[in-house]
């Protein structure tokens, strides 16, 4: 009860139609029931005694029983659609909300399949659960007395055929209710993982081509499918036996009101007319029965559904504002205290331990370290995407726990490894970063990015539409045009994680060229595996298995951090093998030690002196 009344709480609006579809429907019941009545009149007072007014009085009465019917009843279905469509609307709504709450850690408790299956799914078999419940299940019950009430008025003795029946229908009934409500129950925890393959296999599609996956992938979709599949056979193999076992009850029924009802003609105990009613209102019992195992079956499929639902909004975000929130960040100081954090707190290993930073308001610095070293999960505790297990980071001289959460993640500004631009312009997805951004302002962000070249060679410049998930434009369009959203929000923290990595070496230091003149007070944190993005860092942060390994400038970090030195001469070792391949063809001078004059202005990039030296041992051999 408590998840119904959870559920009808999202009714909002739509509480006055859910009242008047079954009022309607009661209506409606009310002069189906009065036509077997006055049918029993119509023959034994007109067609037996050759009285052609009263079969016109009651031939019309019973017309406008039925009109009055069928008019209240479409009224129902109106007003029952609008209700539950309207239900389902607002849960959608409350549940889409909530989830915008969530921090990285609630939506990982579900997982994202799991959010969409309660969205769409789930929510559609609360719609139709419910739309059936005001009108079926107020039609039902009340059919099912009111036809037993006439019957017992009609003939107290032929009725107890009724209630035999009704007594082996609910019991059969309730049989195979309690045997297939368990599998429905089932079947939608199936729905995830069909949920799951769908959305990896779309999210990923050019990596299932690239490795030509396409049939494992269809093969791990179909076995998903045939759970589904196989589950609601079963269930609907066992719900299937509710036809049999009416048709059964139904035509035991008339035969025996057939027999009984004969002999009681005979009897005088009542006419032809009473015994044409009475199996009307056989019919009226036991599709009332039919109705009820229907609603059952609805509601052990949304029962479940409807449990999910309340999981995720009863869900509590673990992120949230605290009362009396600081509403501004004063600069972009950092300082990570003793920081731990594990994603699973106190339950696995954890994967930031013992962090003690200090970073200066405008600073620029730069992150290295091994895949699983930290570095994402290190950033992404500035904006407080997730909350630390142990110490405290602050950004401006304050605990990120004390600041409004909205206000945080305005002052920090974080452009991801994932890229994602929405489908719309550009423009429109600029002004993610500020709402009212001004076409001047757009344009100047994307001069800082880098992004400028490549918009102005677009037909529609700043118009052009892009795709859902920017598939239209290449990696490093992408990355440059999510930092220019970036930089709109005026950030006190700027943080760069391996976005530049799809853009070459020569754009990658025209943006932090670009970032030092125009954001010169923003503290820029740059997170890379390429040290050639660290040429303008005023210090290197060198992470290790989650913990600090250097931390200091790059001349230092030479001189006394082993891995950063490897990492250092391996990248530069192979760029020269890279210059040499790329230089090999072009006429070298071993004398002047200068290349051909005539080819010097296609150079593509600045030559190593390694480089250099290795062209003028080979021209002296």
């Amino acid at each position: 009860m408590d998840i119904i009344r959870k559920l009808l709480g999202h009714l909002g609006e739509y509480k006055k139609p859910a009242l008047i579809a079954p009022l309607c429907t009661l209506v409606a019941v009310g002069m189906e029931v009065l036509i077997p009545y006055v049918m029993a009149m119509l023959i034994d007072q007109g067609i037996s005694k050759l009285d052609m007014g009263k079969v016109w009085l009651f031939g019309g009465i019973m017309l406008a029983c039925a009109v009055i019917a069928l008019v209240i009843d479409s009224a129902s279905a109106v007003f029952g659609s609008r209700a539950s469509t309207g239900l389902a609307s607002n849960l959608r709504d409350a549940l889409f909300e909530k989830v915008q709450t969530y921090s990285f850690s609630n939506i990982d408790k579900f997982s994202t399949a799991g959010l969409v299956t309660r969205m769409t799914t789930d929510v559609t078999n609360v719609q139709n659960a419910f739309n059936m419940s005001l009108i079926i299940a107020t039609r039902a019950p009340i059919s099912l007395v009111a036809s037993l009430v006439m019957s017992v008025i009609i003939s107290p003795q032929l009725s107890g055929i009724f209630l035999v029946a009704m007594v082996v229908l609910s019991v059969a009934l309730i049989v195979i209710m309690l045997k297939a409500m368990p599998l429905f129950g089932q079947v939608f925890q199936r729905y995830d993982a069909l949920n799951s393959s769908v959305q990896e296999n779309v999210t990923a599609i050019r990596v299932v081509k690239a490795f030509v996956r396409e049939d494992h992938e269809q093969q791990k979709f179909t076995n998903a499918a045939n759970e589904v599949h196989d589950l609601f056979v079963k269930a609907e193999g066992l719900i299937a036996w509710n036809n049999p076992v009416m048709g059964i009850a139904i035509y035991g029924c008339i035969i025996a009101l057939s027999w009984f009802g004969t002999h009681s003609i005979l009897a005088g105990d009542i006419t032809t007319g009473q015994l044409t009613s009475l199996l009307g209102y056989v019919f009226n019992v036991l599709i009332s029965l039919m109705m009820l195992t229907m609603i059952f079956v609805m509601v052990s499929m949304s029962a479940a559904s409807g449990k999910r639902i309340v999981e995720v909004l009863d869900e509590e975000p673990d992120i949230v504002s605290p009362e009396n929130a600081l509403m501004e960040v004063p600069d972009g100081s950092i300082d990570f205290d003793a920081v731990d954090f594990s994603y699973r707190s106190g339950e696995g290993e954890e994967t930031l331990t013992g962090i003690d930073l200090h970073i200066g308001s405008g600073e620029t610095i730069g992150i290295l370290g091994g895949t699983g070293s930290g570095k994402s999960t290190l950033v992404s505790l500035i904006s407080r995407l997730y909350d630390v297990d142990a110490g405290a980071v602050r950004v401006g001289g304050n605990d990120v726990r004390s600041y409004d959460t909205e206000v945080l993640r305005d002052s920090v500004a974080v452009v991801l490894q994932q890229n994602t631009l929405f489908s719309g312009s550009i423009l429109d997805n600029l002004r993610w970063g500020k709402a009212d951004a001004t076409l001047e302002e757009c344009k100047a962000a994307c001069a800082a990015a880098c992004a400028d070249e490549f918009i102005d060679r677009m037909p529609d410049g700043y118009d052009t539409q892009i795709e859902q998930g920017g598939t239209n434009v290449s990696g490093g369009q992408r990355q440059r045009l999510c930092i220019a959203r970036a930089l709109l929000k005026r950030p006190r923290v700027l943080i760069l994680d391996d976005s530049t990595s799809a853009v070459d070496t020569a754009t990658d230091a025209s943006i932090q060229r670009a970032f030092a003149e125009q954001i010169p007070d923003t503290t820029k944190i740059v997170i890379s595996q390429r040290v050639s993005s660290f040429g303008s860092c005023d210090r290197i942060l060198v992470l290790d298995a989650g913990r600090v390994a250097a931390f200091a400038s790059e001349h230092e970090l030479l001189a006394t951090c082993d891995i950063y030195r490897d990492v250092y001469e391996t990248q530069n070792k192979a760029g020269a093998e890279a210059d040499f391949d790329s230089l090999e063809g072009i006429a070298y001078d071993p004398i002047s030690q200068r290349f051909d004059p005539a080819f010097e202005d296609e150079l593509p990039f600045e030559v190593d002196p390694a480089v250099v030296a290795e062209l003028a041992r080979k021209a002296g051999e």
